[in-house]
């Protein structure tokens, strides 16, 4: 079940649960991005900074443009380059 009324919420699920009277699941359930929205959203970030790294910037260079800790951005870049390893892996066990 995708969400009621999907979009970015400024509460937590765990404020918003307190406020309503529910349990934090109830929360998730109703108000949780689709994830087909979430994973095309990561995707998007993650090619953003494999984009602004290979323009040459630093990673606190690519932080301040994407108004993100460093921490994020290894993440992304790294999280990018294991996805970009497992698509070669299976491209070439599917071609064998």
């Amino acid at each position: 079940m995708s969400a009621q009324n999907p979009g970015r919420r400024k509460l937590t699920a765990r404020e918003a649960a307190a406020r309503f009277g529910v349990s934090t699941r109830t929360i998730k359930r109703v108000m949780a991005e689709p994830r087909d929205e979430f994973l095309a959203r990561a995707a998007a970030r993650r090619a953003h900074a494999v984009d602004l790294r290979t323009q040459g910037l630093t990673y606190a260079e690519i932080a301040e443009v994407m108004e993100c800790s460093t921490g994020t951005v290894g993440r992304l870049l790294h999280d990018a380059r294991k996805l970009a390893e497992r698509e070669d892996a299976e491209g070439q066990a599917q071609a064998s």
